[in-house]
């Protein structure tokens, strides 16, 4: 896609939210099924994906929903890059969008109390040439 075929596509869109700016707000839902064992089922557009516990914190053999979260965010950011290059007519010979995360296992094992359940750093970076 080219930049006046993305424009030809967004133009109908961008006057529709201008017009009526409620209808640029867009409930975006994902569901999940708890399956026997520690793990859960969920759909996306392109297929089913059983998710577990990180090798970190169990067995490692379902996707990890700490990586899926990470996945999510660099195709977002992925996705956005490369729209606005092709909305701005600047061509990208190669770009790269990597994202990192740091999450101290030990706060979802039961361990000490002051060890945050959560990620505790998110690194994006873009490798653009």
């Amino acid at each position: 896609m080219n930049a006046q075929e993305l424009k030809a596509v967004q133009a109908p869109l961008k006057a529709a939210y201008r017009e009526e700016p409620g209808k640029a707000v867009v409930t975006l839902r994902a569901e999940a099924r708890a399956l026997e064992g520690i793990a859960c089922r969920l759909e996306t557009a392109q297929a089913i994906v059983e998710a577990g516990l990180h090798r970190a914190g169990g067995d490692g053999t379902q996707a990890c929903s700490g990586n899926m979260l990470l996945q999510a965010l660099v195709a977002c950011a992925g996705v956005t890059l490369s729209a606005v290059g092709t909305s701005l007519g600047i061509p990208l010979r190669d770009a790269r969008v990597l994202v990192e995360g740091d999450l101290d296992f030990r706060g979802t094992l039961g361990g000490p109390s002051n060890i945050k359940k959560n990620i505790r750093a998110i690194r994006l970076h873009f490798v653009i040439d």
